[in-house]
């Protein structure tokens, strides 16, 4: 469906409804605020621990990536939530793939963070 935004004022609207979405994440949904605060304070080692541009996007990347997933998981949870509270397979099916996505994320940022570590260590 077209709302009639185009251009400038469609990019203005998307990044307020953005923005609106952070905003409802940190303040309703728990994983999203100790992710954030993970990332936040990891940031600042990523220029210690990273040595050029790649790694340090690898760290930072991996950091967002996290945040990305747990986002998308909360957005699948409000939907099957919205549709109802009754125990159902299918919800339950999706709750626990979208759990298993952040559970990856979470693997390949820890997983890049302690290489990366490592490898400034052993240096």
């Amino acid at each position: 469906m077209k709302h009639g935004s185009t251009g400038w004022r469609h990019l203005v609207k998307s990044t307020g409804y953005s923005i609106k979405g952070l905003r409802i994440a940190f303040r309703h949904e728990t994983a999203f605020r100790q992710e954030l605060a993970l990332c936040v304070m990891l940031v600042p080692l990523a220029w210690w621990i990273g040595d050029g541009p790649v790694e340090w996007i690898l760290l930072l990347g991996s950091c967002l990536l996290v945040l990305i997933v747990e986002l998308l998981n909360s957005a699948i949870e409000s939907v099957v939530d919205r549709i109802g509270t009754e125990h159902h397979e299918l919800s339950g099916r999706a709750k626990d793939i979208g759990s298993a996505a952040v559970m990856l994320a979470l693997l390949l940022a820890g997983l890049t963070w302690a290489l990366l570590i490592g490898q400034k260590l052993l240096a």
